[in-house]
């Protein structure tokens, strides 16, 4: 019997039930990740779609940023959506004056780069070989360029963009597979968090 990981999911700002409810459908212990303590007893990490530089300007203020950094840096697996990629990325393009990420994955990722809210749309991609999943973008960001090292699960149109990397025990989409029911996404990084 495999032991189920627990994965917190950073929980100042974001779509945190939901990623709580599609890591529970995989059979992963879900805790919300709110201070450096939390982190410190979790396997893995999820960083939800939101908004990133309130994300940021948060972390900051609860003492988050740091130990974050430290714990990506040590090899914890973390997964980003939407926000969360524009997070993980250790460089970005639109953001706002002195807007800091986490980092981790060698990648400059576009804010906003598919529009605004208005433009925010759904689409069938393909995910990492895994068949055709629904994906919902909202005022998603696209990988702009990467690293060597990172490799690409999934792209999406317009433009063939790059909506899906994985870096090592990294993990980012620019779309919110926690809204379309369809776990396989989450079951994904639990598999990436048991391995590491």
């Amino acid at each position: 019997m495999t032991i189920a990981p627990t994965i917190g999911v950073f929980a100042l700002q974001g779509d945190v039930r939901e990623h709580v409810r599609a890591l529970e459908a995989v059979g992963a212990k879900a805790v919300a990740v709110r201070r450096p303590a939390e982190l410190e007893a979790v396997d893995g990490l999820i960083i939800p779609g939101g908004e990133s530089t309130t994300m940021w300007k948060l972390a900051e203020t609860f003492e988050l940023l740091e130990p974050l950094r430290m714990r990506i840096k040590s090899g914890m697996p973390a997964y980003g959506s939407c926000a969360g990629m524009i997070m993980l990325a250790d460089r970005i393009e639109g953001g706002i004056e002195g807007q800091q990420t986490i980092g981790g994955i060698d990648m400059v990722v576009r804010r906003n780069a598919f529009g605004r809210q208005v433009d925010s749309f759904e689409a069938d991609i393909d995910f990492a070989g895994r068949g055709e999943m629904r994906a919902i973008f909202i005022r998603a960001p696209w990988v702009e360029s990467m690293g060597s090292d990172v490799e690409v699960l999934a792209r999406a149109e317009p433009g063939d963009r790059i909506v899906a990397v994985r870096q090592g025990p990294l993990l980012a989409t620019s779309f919110h597979p926690e809204l379309t029911g369809d776990v396989g996404v989450h079951s994904y990084f639990a598999e990436m968090v048991r391995e590491f």
